[in-house]
């Protein structure tokens, strides 16, 4: 019988010196919220992170997600003309103003997502890569890669986020999926701090992307805002500064005033409030963990990746580090099996999982290892059960 095994890494705490501030969590007024950094896989701040919630046109991410696949898939082209039906015609709201004369260019259309928050740019595009040739087929098709993409939180009934009791997203999906367009598609990110795209002359109000960030000069390059009566303001936005880079979700703000007096204010503290710290390097042996029937009778657990994290710059706490791993470990074990955790704990924050793995290999061992495993493991047992009390 295998149990959950903790082991703090006080001493480790002192040898590294970790005093660092405990961070106040940013005061937003959105009603849900999600910021993470990059840089460090750190989430700054969650609130209603996993709510499902209607997303507006910032759900049209996942529309852009999936035609960035078709093209490296070889599938679409930018240069590809595609047809506009009376479908993707009637769409009102935010749009690029196409009508069923025209063939337009997909490097066009994206840019009409993007910038312009076009609805009919994206039913032009859903139709065009739907299993059924249907903008309804398509959001089928969005809500089953997002699934495969780990949101567990969203649902699609269309393609650009026009409003639908079932049409769904938590700020951490859209977070993850902000993540993924960053870090699957760099060579098309670019388009996503384009300041103006003038489509054909066809719409000189709608000319400018909505992001308030741009041209702040504070590392802003991205992604989508989003409005509707029910959902309210809200923005995937991404900044970088350094080599941190952070993503962050806001919805249900009140005003496009408040969201853009939000946004700023969240760069600024997610920059300013924390800084990186370097703990171990990928491959450092930080514990060693019992191992049941093998050859040796422990292993080393060793960090899968380089140790880096954000601490607060100001304050007074404590970082904290737990490893978690399955007690004994069953032999044989290879070098670089995933066999734990290191429990990463920051006042305010949420907790950092980083992966351990087997700094060596542990075969089975023979008949009089087993039999010493097992009594130490035994003794070990009887040790820690609590005396009775009279």
């Amino acid at each position: 019988m295998h149990m959950l095994s903790k082991i703090k890494l006080f001493c480790a705490l002192l040898v590294w010196g970790l005093s660092f501030g405990a961070a106040h969590a940013f005061e937003t007024n959105a009603k849900a919220a999600y910021i993470y950094d990059l840089s460090t896989g750190t989430v700054l701040l969650s609130k209603n992170a996993d709510t499902p919630l209607p997303p507006a046109s910032m759900s049209k991410l996942m529309t852009l997600y999936i035609a960035f696949e078709f093209i490296r898939a070889g599938q679409l082209s930018l240069e590809e003309k595609l047809p506009v039906s009376a479908h993707a015609e009637s769409y009102g709201g935010s749009t690029m103003f196409l009508d069923t004369t025209d063939r337009v260019s997909v490097a066009d259309l994206l840019r009409g997502i993007i910038v312009l928050s076009g609805n009919d740019a994206c039913a032009v595009i859903a139709e065009a890569l739907s299993p059924d040739g249907t903008e309804a087929g398509f959001a089928k098709l969005m809500t089953r890669r997002g699934q495969q993409l780990g949101m567990t939180h969203s649902t699609f009934q269309n393609s650009n986020g026009w409003p639908h009791p079932m049409h769904r997203m938590s700020m951490r999906d859209l977070g993850l999926l902000a993540t993924r367009l960053i870090e699957d598609f760099p060579e098309y990110y670019d388009m996503f701090s384009q300041r103006e795209f003038k489509f054909d002359g066809r719409a000189p109000a709608n000319t400018r992307n909505r992001n308030p960030l741009l041209g702040l000069d504070i590392g802003a390059d991205g992604l989508k805002t989003g409005h509707t009566q029910e959902a309210g303001y809200g923005l995937v936005g991404s900044a970088q500064q350094g080599e941190r880079r952070i993503v962050f979700v806001l919805s249900g703000l009140s005003s496009t005033n408040q969201r853009a007096d939000e946004a700023e204010a969240i760069v600024n503290w997610a920059f300013r409030q924390f800084s990186t710290r370097s703990f171990g390097k990928s491959g450092d042996v930080i514990a060693r963990a019992t191992v049941w029937d093998g050859s040796s009778a422990d292993v080393g657990l060793a960090l899968s990746q380089d140790l880096t994290t954000l601490v607060p710059v100001l304050g007074d706490g404590e970082v904290k580090f737990d490893v978690e791993y399955l007690n004994p470990i069953p032999a044989p074990i290879s070098k670089g099996d995933n066999l734990g955790h290191l429990v990463v704990t920051i006042p305010e924050l949420e907790d950092t999982r980083i992966p351990l793995i087997a700094a060596e290999s542990v075969p089975r061992g023979g008949f009089f290892r087993r039999v010493l495993t097992a009594g130490q493991t035994l003794l070990s047992r009887v040790n820690a059960q609590p005396e009775s009390g009279s």
